[in-house]
């Protein structure tokens, strides 16, 4: 018996009953279609976050030593007078050490820093230089006292602004034969005359340079 359709109030047509049966086949493919898009995208978005979390995350491989010693070495081999060789003792490790011009003079200069701390100090010895080139340095800061470690007197410089100067607040120069040293940073002037004291020997080295 055809079955009778509502809205048309009579039994549907072959046609109708074939026209009918094809737009449901249409309408579950098409939402068969959107599931399986769906799970689709979860069961990659699942597998893309299992490849992420699998994926070692090594910590960045520590920066290798720099060799101030050998640097310094080399660098007195081809200038044929000493070169500073600082040692500022436990806790304290050298973040960059190169030659560098300020004012157009040279300097081999060393920044030293503290394992897990803030501060600085910054040793350098200017090649062919004076008090002027550490006034330059020192953003024209003079010097308000002297002060002797291990028998070298040493000028020292208190920066008054040490934002125009790069943090640097304490500062201990002294001359040395042909060139200059400077000791400077934010580190405390104890630290400061410890690293003035570890050259002691280089400085009186300089000073018998003709």
């Amino acid at each position: 018996m055809a079955r009778v359709v509502a809205h048309l109030g009579r039994p549907e047509t072959p046609q109708e009953a074939a026209d009918r049966k094809a737009e449901s086949s249409r309408r579950y493919r098409s939402s068969k279609t959107f599931r399986n898009l769906i799970a689709a995208l979860i069961v990659t978005v699942g597998v893309v976050l299992v490849v992420v979390a699998a994926v070692p995350r090594g910590e960045p491989a520590p920066r290798p030593d720099i060799d101030v010693a050998a640097l310094a070495a080399e660098m007195q081999s081809d200038l044929g007078r000493p070169v500073l060789s600082p040692s500022l003792g436990e806790g304290w490790r050298v973040n960059q050490a190169s030659t560098e011009g300020v004012g157009g003079t040279e300097a081999w200069t060393m920044v030293y820093v503290r394992s897990g701390e803030s501060g600085f100090l910054r040793v350098a010895q200017g090649f062919e230089a004076d008090e002027t080139w550490v006034g330059q340095v020192l953003d024209g800061t003079r010097s308000t006292e002297t002060i002797e470690i291990d028998g070298i007197t040493w000028n020292v410089y208190r920066p008054s602004n040490p934002s125009g100067t790069g943090n640097i607040d304490y500062a201990l120069a002294t001359p040395a034969g042909p060139d200059y040293v400077l000791v400077y940073g934010d580190a405390a002037p104890e630290t400061a005359a410890l690293a003035a004291a570890s050259v002691t020997s280089q400085i009186e080295q300089l000073r018998e340079v003709p």
